[in-house]
């Protein structure tokens, strides 16, 4: 009989997403009747902006014509489209990014697991708590944590974030190697200023450490003084890989294509001592595990640059800070504390009257017939809080807020 990676069996039972739909799938079945409002997981609502679908729609016809018919690309990402990404969401803010450093993917999610192939079994790992599940979650996979114990897995060094120090990570004491940052950071919706990522830029030049920094949810960035990129801070090429998502801005969570950028400059240490370009290891992984994100779907994210492209997905995004401004507004006014929700789609909630995350997930479903996330979900430090997505309809998210209001949750 074939033998298991016995790392899967040190993960929680479920995947925080799956739990939560199992849940819900439960209490629609024995509550046929509910007008159930999801604002759980992140996914978007709004259809594809206008320049994406005429793209992908003609990249279809190309397809049925033997002219212009297109087999396998290349598994980095036609150049194109890499062109375009260098141009306006890095050279234009002033970094030093060329299309040859970025890798086309079919989503920031598996290039963030992904990644964890180019790296060794000894590195020592920080993530803020709470935290994107993924990175714990894929950590826990590759065998590089031990058993978890209240709520956190040995091995890892985990950054506490919460109200208390305003959703700012503290620099380690001690040295890492790898460290997951994500800003505008799902789930708090907490933004990083340049003098925090800059700190952190010169922790991790000072220590030789890899900063994995995820930016998916760059775009909803409006405050002109933050950084969109930490490639915006000197000395971050040599020090940090970018994830980046055309889920959030353009709605492609159903269509999937993200990029990675992994600048030349980057090194990792060999067992021998000897230096290596990271560069050239993801390359490698790419070009044997990965076919590369299908034409069509390059094409209509090549449309996000255009300038019809730009416009409506400025639209969609100011459509969903809405869903954010209101959910923090109505929900503040009942008095309940709030955070995140600007420059950020996510909106953190303390939940009430001492409540756990995962019954005021209960009790929201029950009463309200309204979805989130639990806190705790998210990590140790996240019970006690609550993330609300901004992605849906209006009319949802203003009916949501009532029931909520209304039943004093």
């Amino acid at each position: 009989m074939a033998t298991i990676n016995d790392n899967y069996l040190k993960l929680k039972a479920g995947y925080l997403f799956p739990e939560i739909a199992r849940r819900v799938s439960a209490f629609a079945a024995d509550h046929p009747e509910a007008p159930i409002i999801k604002l759980g997981i992140g996914d978007v609502t709004e259809p594809l902006p206008a320049a994406c679908r005429e793209a992908i729609i003609a990249a279809t016809q190309e397809m049925g014509d033997r002219a212009t018919f297109k087999g396998y690309g290349p598994e980095q990402g036609y150049l194109w489209l890499r062109d375009k990404i260098a141009q306006h969401d890095f050279q234009s803010r002033g970094c030093d990014i060329d299309a040859s450093e970025i890798f086309i993917s079919d989503g920031s999610k598996c290039d963030c697991g992904n990644i964890l192939d180019i790296f060794g079994n000894d590195n020592k790992i920080a993530v803020t708590d709470p935290v994107y599940p993924v990175y714990v979650d894929t950590n826990v996979m590759a065998g590089h944590t031990g058993e978890a114990k209240d709520g956190k897995y040995e091995g890892l060094v985990y950054l506490p974030i919460s109200a208390d120090n305003d959703f700012t990570a503290e620099i380690p004491s001690e040295k890492v190697d790898l460290i997951y940052l994500c800003f505008p950071n799902n789930p708090t919706g907490a933004t990083a200023t340049k003098q925090h990522l800059k700190a952190w830029v010169d922790y991790a030049k000072q220590h030789g450490s890899l900063i994995l920094y995820d930016a998916a949810y760059e775009a909803y960035i409006t405050d002109p003084d933050l950084p969109h990129s930490i490639y915006e801070i000197e000395g971050a090429k040599d020090c940090a890989i970018e994830f980046r998502s055309f889920s959030k801005n353009a709605g492609f969570t159903g269509t999937r294509c993200a990029f990675t950028v992994v600048p030349q400059s980057l090194m990792g240490k060999a067992s021998d001592g000897s230096d290596v370009k990271l560069w050239q290891l993801w390359n490698r992984r790419q070009a044997t595990k990965f076919n590369g994100v299908s034409y069509i779907v390059q094409r209509g994210a090549e449309a996000v640059y255009s300038a019809a492209g730009q416009s409506q997905i400025k639209d969609l995004i100011s459509f969903y800070l809405e869903n954010a401004k209101i959910i923090r507004e109505q929900l503040t006014a009942a008095g309940i504390d709030v955070y995140g929700g600007t420059n950020a789609p996510y909106v953190w909630v303390k939940t009430p009257s001492g409540l756990s995350s995962w019954d005021f997930f209960d009790k929201l479903l029950f009463n309200c017939n309204v979805v989130g996330t639990p806190g705790s979900g998210f990590g140790a430090a996240g019970e006690g809080y609550f993330r609300i997505s901004a992605f849906n309809s209006r009319e949802n998210v203003n009916e949501a807020m009532k029931r909520i209001i209304e039943n004093k949750a």
